[in-house]
């Protein structure tokens, strides 16, 4: 412990003494922590020890399997839900050796993430220069958010693992400081990726955004020594007067997946040659690479690199999509054929489609339904090509998974053998069946006994105070002071969360259930969805789990006429949609204030949903709650799917005839 000053000293028993708590400053004193040689303190930061074993591991529910079956064991792994608690369960799988590459090894082989950069300021989509998107967790909070992950994307790796993290200036800075305190023992590189410039005025653009990538010393894979160099550069070198060498070329009409680099030129170039430069900053103009003075060898050697990717082509809605050759070169440079591939931001889809493609297994996880569908529907329309090009091929069978949000309908119908795994994994207890006081008792919480309750038993009984009552008289005296319970919440008869007898207070874990802060640092956070396209690709975090919930929807169909242009639209008016989660706050929440988006596929095929047309509930707030469907692309069905906030779905199929069994109204505002 620090030498405590008289002042200090005295300072602290005065506290002690009027039961006040001590200032924060104190905490380092009295408990200094361990020196490293290097450390960013920041408020909330947490012991990764911590981190590792309060983190609630919530089981992945099968929902849907999509694509062919191979006839293999592994099928690739699509996860709604909170990445930090589906890591946690990945983790299990891992020390369970349910995650094996072909050397081997247990864990995820290469993980590549581009979280949110933290930005507080809007972002401008590059499709229609509309606001895409904010990011709202901004210093400490954001630090510690992403700091949490990066502990279990650690653990994660096998021994030959690496992992690429995505950043760009405003934050990569911090973030390195944390990441060497995580992957202290790996080896380290930076790269750059030149994006184009950003930005005008007088202040330097925004030109690049930046890669960094751990590797353990024992992996065998290592990125070849001109991982950023375009082919392209080696063809049509010329020379300059000045000695120079350039290569120049022009952009392929409608974008490429090219990726080309530069070397930075030589700070006296002339205003001629500056603005050739500039040129290759502009994808759609002709570009000028300038590599080096007097020797090419020499400009390879002294000249830093980067690369830069225009690819139009690609995109798919998402503004911070990264185009698929520059996962190509991170996935070939750090894996191998049938190695697993994390992306624990999944976004748009990206890594995962290039894995398929490059005969990578894969598992991406979102907390966004609108990156799920997104991925979905781009996974079940792959091109053979990089950039998404070539003919269409059908992606190995994945499946996607739900974590922390539940289908409850499906786990009623699982046997009690089944049923009891599930309570056990939901609430990260030991599954070690043992007798106490001739009682069989499901396992351990901790060091805490816990009672899984047979809510199927006799056709069905309930918990109530009678049965505590009798547990206790059998129990009571030969167990610690905290005995767990886990029930389904409609078998619990009381509202308590605990009852006291005696010495021993029985906890009820309740499925649903919000964690009650005696167990937990924080109560239950249910994921949220967003309401406007401000909010997508925000920071999120869950902690708990909830079982889907339908809401209460009721709409109007019908056809109105554009007078204006003399076109007839199919129109659907929300006139009621009413969230039915069990989450703390949402009943006392009025008519339409917990709808977040409407996803409509145009002709659903009766199989698969995918997504045509998102509409968001701030816009359709400003629209009278209306939704306009062009008629000309309806197709025999059209499935529309109103979400709410938790990301609880009531799905409808309606046909064309569907519309026209109202009155036509006419939109006089045309």
């Amino acid at each position: 412990m620090s030498r405590l000053s008289e002042h200090q000293r005295r300072h602290i028993i005065d506290l002690l003494e009027q039961e006040l708590d001590l200032p924060l400053d104190y905490k380092h004193l009295l408990f200094p922590p361990e020196r490293k040689e290097c450390e960013l303190v920041y408020a909330g930061k947490k012991r990764e020890e911590d981190i590792l074993a309060e983190t609630l591991a919530v089981p992945l529910q099968p929902v849907k399997t999509f694509g062919d079956n191979d006839n293999n064991e592994w099928h690739n792994l699509l996860i709604f839900g909170d990445n930090l608690q589906a890591m946690k369960t990945l983790l299990q799988w891992k020390d369970e050796g349910k995650l094996v590459n072909p050397d081997g090894s247990r864990g995820v082989k290469l993980i590549y993430i581009d979280p949110p950069f933290a930005t507080k300021k809007d972002i401008t989509s590059t499709n229609n220069g509309e606001v895409a998107y904010q990011d709202k967790i901004a210093g400490a909070e954001f630090f510690e958010f992403l700091r949490k992950r990066f502990c279990f994307l650690r653990e994660l790796l096998p021994p030959t693992g690496s992992i690429y993290i995505h950043l760009d200036y405003r934050n990569s800075h911090y973030l390195k400081a944390i990441l060497d305190e995580i992957f202290s023992s790996m080896n380290f590189a930076e790269i750059v990726w030149v994006c184009g410039l950003m930005g005008s005025g007088k202040f330097y653009p925004k030109a690049h955004e930046t890669i960094f990538c751990y590797k353990y010393p024992d992996s065998t894979f290592n990125p070849p020594s001109r991982l950023g160099y375009s082919k392209r550069i080696t063809n049509a070198l010329q020379k300059d007067k000045h000695g120079w060498y350039y290569t120049r070329g022009k952009e392929s009409s409608g974008g490429s997946n090219f990726l080309k680099t530069y070397i930075c030129d030589n700070p006296m170039l002339s205003k001629e040659e500056a603005v050739k430069m500039a040129n290759m900053m502009r994808p759609q103009a002709a570009w000028s690479v300038w590599i080096g003075k007097d020797s090419l060898a020499k400009a390879f050697n002294d000249y830093p690199v980067g690369t830069y990717a225009y690819t139009k082509a690609e995109k798919l809605g998402y503004p911070t999509q990264k185009p698929e050759g520059l996962l190509k070169r991170i996935i070939e440079a750090s894996s191998n054929p049938g190695d697993i591939v994390l992306d624990a931001f999944a976004g748009s889809g990206t890594t995962l489609a290039v894995a398929e493609k490059l005969g990578r297994r894969w598992i991406g996880i979102d907390s966004s339904k609108l990156a799920i569908y997104t991925i979905q529907k781009r996974m079940l329309n792959l091109r053979e090509q990089i950039g998404n090009k070539g003919k269409k091929i059908k992606p190995r069978h994945f499946t996607l998974y739900n974590a922390g949000l539940y289908d409850f309908s499906q786990l009623k119908r699982l046997p009690w053998k089944d049923w009891r795994f599930f309570a056990l994994q939901l609430f990260q207890c030991k599954d070690e069946l043992h007798t106490v006081g001739g009682v069989q008792l499901d396992g351990y919480r901790g060091a805490d006994h816990v009672l899984v309750f047979n809510h199927l038993q006799h056709g069905g009984v309930i918990l109530d105070y009678g049965f505590i009552d009798d547990l206790h008289n059998q129990v009571g005296g030969k167990v610690g002071s905290r005995f767990f319970i886990i029930a389904p919440a409609a078998s619990v008869t009381f509202l308590e969360d605990y009852i006291d007898k005696e010495r021993t207070r029985y906890y009820i874990l309740r499925i649903p259930y919000s964690i009650i802060n005696e167990l937990h640092t924080r109560d239950f956070e249910a994921i949220t969805q967003p309401i406007d396209e401000n909010q997508v690709n925000e920071t999120v975090e869950a902690v708990g789990f909830d079982f889907i919930r339908l809401p209460e929807v009721k709409c109007e169909y019908f056809i109105k006429t554009n007078k204006k242009q003399a076109t007839n639209e199919a129109v659907i008016h929300i006139k009621t949609f009413k969230s039915k989660a069990m989450v703390k706050g949402a009943t006392q929440k009025g008519n339409l204030e917990t709808l977040s988006m409407v996803m409509v596929d145009y002709n659903y095929d009766g199989k698969v949903f995918v997504l045509d047309a998102v509409f968001y509930a701030t816009d359709l707030k400003q629209n009278n709650w209306e939704i306009y469907l062009p008629i000309e692309l309806l197709g025999n069905q059209t499935m529309i799917i109103y979400m709410d906030i938790y990301g609880n779905e009531y799905k409808e199929i309606k046909t064309p005839a569907d519309f026209q069994t109202m009155k036509i109204r006419e939109n006089d505002n045309a």
